[in-house]
């Protein structure tokens, strides 16, 4: 079979492509560019350039690869934009994924992965967040990933298509410098472009109800994300569809928190700076803890994260670096 990864020329999808490629599984790639990079492709791997907003490309890109299963990660994931600008998230996140739903279900595709986040939980007072914890998303970008995952188990249960949705946490790190994350937008690049800088890095309060008084988040490797994609795929692959089709909703963290404050402090560390950060206010909407349960996943699927924190920051690292000695003509 064939397995169909919207987005995967982008900082997660192609490390999807590199897990499931090396373990022998037939991809396609479908991504229109925008913030994905052809050269983050393996060799030999086929990629279509188009939306997936639009049903005609999809239903060719079905038909000529014989696609069987899909995963779904292509969406756009900023969330102060999707503050500034609803509808947009809403059409490339919602209308998307319905189109595609839409292509899935006329191909008779009967296995279906949704790439979901951590954001449709919004500001959870506990101290693990469980698969049961309410989702309060805060964001419109939280609020498509919800939907989302309304949308793919309601279509599932329809048609017969098994399907997972999974809830990543806080993603850094890079399985190889080539696949490091080119977007400033997470923690870990924002720190290191700060020290590049000279500048101190950023620290949004102190004030929180935790040890050190600054946000505690579980960081997850990139990599230890995409063989958590490459377990579901191969799990939903196992169950085929049928009429009570799997609907897996999973976790993908490590179950440990780490600071703001001590990630800053490592990064220094590895990274060879000495810079101490600097404390600014809070962000709107920042939870103090957020921490993952990841307990159901390692049932589900015998999926348990392999990489700490300090893999996380050196491998990304290694990629800032390599990706900042290319000149910019190249």
């Amino acid at each position: 079979m064939t397995w169909l990864i919207t987005g995967g020329a982008g900082y997660i999808g192609s490390h999807v492509v590199k897990a499931m490629t090396e373990a022998g599984e037939r991809v396609v790639v479908v991504d229109d560019l925008s913030t994905g990079d052809v050269a983050r492709l393996p060799e030999g791997v086929a990629l279509e350039r188009g939306t997936v907003l639009d049903g005609d490309f999809l239903d060719r890109v079905m038909r000529e690869h014989e696609v069987r299963g899909i995963v779904h990660l292509a969406a756009k994931k900023q969330v102060g934009e999707s503050v500034e600008r609803p509808l947009f998230y809403y059409r490339e996140n919602v209308t998307g994924l319905q189109t595609i739903l839409d292509a899935a279900v006329r191909a008779g595709v009967q296995r279906f992965l949704f790439s979901s986040s951590a954001s449709v939980y919004g500001m959870p007072d506990v101290d693990l967040v469980t698969e049961e914890t309410e989702c309060l998303p805060l964001s419109p970008y939280g609020e498509t990933k919800l939907v989302g995952e309304w949308m793919v188990r309601a279509v599932g249960q329809a048609h017969g298509i098994s399907t997972a949705c999974l809830r990543y946490f806080n993603v850094a790190g890079a399985a190889t410098p080539r696949l490091a994350d080119t977007g400033v937008f997470n923690l870990v690049p924002m720190v290191f472009e700060r020290l590049d800088a000279g500048l101190p890095p950023k620290i949004f309060g102190d004030d929180y109800a935790t040890p050190d008084g600054t946000c505690i988040r579980d960081y997850i490797h990139v990599a230890d994300i995409a063989d958590a994609h490459l377990a579901a795929a191969r799990a939903l692959a196992a169950s085929g569809g049928t009429d009570e089709p799997t609907a897996l909703t999973l976790n993908i963290g490590r179950g440990e928190g780490v600071s703001v404050a001590e990630m800053v402090d490592l990064i220094n560390e590895i990274t060879g700076h000495a810079i101490a950060p600097v404390v600014t206010p809070r962000r709107p909407g920042d939870p103090a803890r957020v921490v993952a349960s990841a307990d159901r996943i390692e049932s589900e699927l015998d999926w348990k994260a392999r990489h700490d924190v300090r893999s996380m920051i050196s491998s990304a690292w290694e990629g800032w670096v390599a990706r900042r000695a290319v000149p910019a003509s190249s």
